[in-house]
């Protein structure tokens, strides 16, 4: 007896992850979460270096700020509620100090410039269709950072908006980086203070656009993430408290999927290793001094260091 609906799922042969490779996740929150996996397991990642966008258009900017290496200028910025933001970034990045965070900008900006042009994987995981124009400069913002709502327009990104931007993104990362994989996926996250409604239209525009523009021979893909959250894992026991966000049980769920079709065998058993020793190192003895508690850190020191024989990058 099947109690649920399974996606069916191919691995991809050819340009799957391991430990050599480098990986750039961008966009919505479920891009934290999938980027904490790959942080825990040690895997060479850059995780939303503007922090949390979550339309296309938003990360468009950040690629083409990265790629051209655009400088971020003090008329750039501004400041509201004590502290210094930029419309193109998330608020975990403003500062109380303008020079402070003009570096910030800035290094972002050369960090995500020299890891796009060497990575081997973009992750763009898309959130809302939904965006916000600041009327006085009639530019689309990333974030509002809490700036009265009189001051912006809200509006819906049509298909063809959306499949022009994930366009340019495509030749935009190609152009610099020709044997990139682009990974495109919609974030399972629901944007219900659009409403019901208008969060279904808005990921049905992603979607659609999505697969305007995803084509395995040129590179491009697509992972179902929203898809397995809302057949496989159809039920609220899988969200959290807030009944948005999927809680950690979705997350390990969804991650294992991508690991299946993402992350190669020979990556897997290492992942397995680390995973090993991770929770080694998370383990809390009952005698520290114990001479067995000892032994067991001599072990877990041997096991680290084969790891880092052969992956030298990897630092626990």
């Amino acid at each position: 007896m099947k109690l649920q609906t399974q996606i069916p799922l191919q691995s991809e042969p050819y340009n799957q992850i391991d430990y050599h490779s480098k990986i750039v996740l961008l966009g919505s929150c479920f891009a934290e979460n999938i980027g904490e996996k790959f942080n825990y397991y040690k895997f060479q990642h850059l995780q939303n270096p503007f922090g949390i966008l979550f339309h296309p258009l938003a990360i468009e900017q950040l690629i083409t700020n990265a790629i051209n290496e655009n400088e971020y200028q003090e008329q750039d910025i501004f400041f509201h509620n004590e502290q210094w933001h930029c419309f193109d970034a998330h608020s975990k990045l403003s500062d109380a100090s303008k020079g402070s965070f003009l570096n910030t900008l800035n290094n972002q900006i050369l960090l995500t410039s020299s890891f796009i042009k060497s990575c081997s994987h973009v992750i763009i995981t898309l959130g809302t269709a939904w965006v916000y124009r600041h009327i006085e400069s009639d530019s689309l913002v990333a974030n509002c950072h809490k700036v009265p709502q009189k001051q912006f327009e809200k509006e819906l990104l049509t298909v063809d908006q959306i499949t022009e931007s994930l366009e340019a993104i495509r030749v935009m990362l190609k152009s610099v980086n020709p044997k990139v994989s682009i990974i495109f996926t919609v974030s399972p996250v629901r944007h219900l203070k659009d409403g019901f409604i208008a969060n279904s239209q808005s990921k049905a525009h992603l979607i659609s656009a999505i697969h305007n523009v995803v084509e395995p021979r040129n590179q491009s893909y697509y992972f179902p993430s929203y898809e397995i959250m809302l057949d496989e894992l159809r039920d609220y026991r899988f969200y959290k408290d807030d009944m948005i966000h999927p809680n950690n049980l979705a997350i390990e769920y969804i991650w294992k999927k991508f690991q299946d079709v993402w992350i190669s065998k020979e990556a897997n058993s290492t992942l397995k290793e680390i995973e090993a020793i991770q929770k080694g190192l998370d383990h809390k003895p009952f005698n520290p001094n114990s001479e067995s508690y000892q032994e067991f850190l001599e072990e877990l020191k041997t096991k680290q260091q084969k790891v880092q024989e052969v992956y030298s990058h990897i630092i626990f």
